[in-house]
């Protein structure tokens, strides 16, 4: 499957691309605490760590039901998207250098496998900020996330009128 096809100079990322395991080779994981059947847990990047892969990686590995995110830190290089619907693809945002601000996503299963679903805002050295659904990051110096594990399962249903995988509350995993 394409990740990326180029028409008129703009990239675009298709919403249902695969991940590649093993890109997080640095990264760091510890329980910080267990309520109930709810745990959360801190997870750091190392520099040149690709944080969608890990943090997906993470989440399958460690059989994480559903669960809710937040994070900051810094990126070498960021792949943002805005979703065109009209394409029912990602238009890319790239983004060079710069300091995490806002990161928040949540993880649930689809097709037996977990999906991170993130949204994120960097500000750029001259203060301005890019953001929008998070396609890729590669982290600098740290991007730490603190991720709480939910006991329950959430998936997720393709909805035909975007080509999108969406949350379905109601949904047994059968998709």
């Amino acid at each position: 499957m394409a990740f990326q096809i180029t028409v008129n100079a703009q990239e675009y990322a298709d919403p249902t691309k695969i991940l590649e395991e093993g890109k997080a080779p640095g990264l760091k994981v510890k329980l910080l605490s267990t309520v109930g059947n709810a745990k959360t847990y801190i997870l750091i990047f190392a520099k040149g760590d690709e944080v969608v892969s890990g943090l997906t990686e993470f989440a399958g590995k460690n059989k994480i039901k559903s669960g809710h995110y937040t994070g900051l830190g810094d990126a070498l290089s960021i792949k943002a998207g805005w979703f065109d619907y009209k394409r029912k693809q990602f238009r890319i945002i790239p983004i060079d250098t710069a300091e995490v601000s806002s990161f928040i996503g949540d993880i649930s299963w689809y097709k037996g496998k977990p999906i991170a679903h993130t949204h994120m805002s960097a500000a750029l050295k001259d203060g301005s900020v890019k953001g929008g659904h998070l396609l890729e990051l590669f982290s600098g110096p740290t991007m730490e996330i603190i991720l709480v594990e939910e006991p329950i399962y959430l998936y997720k249903k393709l909805e035909s009128e975007f080509k999108a995988a969406l949350i379905d509350p109601e949904s047994k995993g059968n998709n």
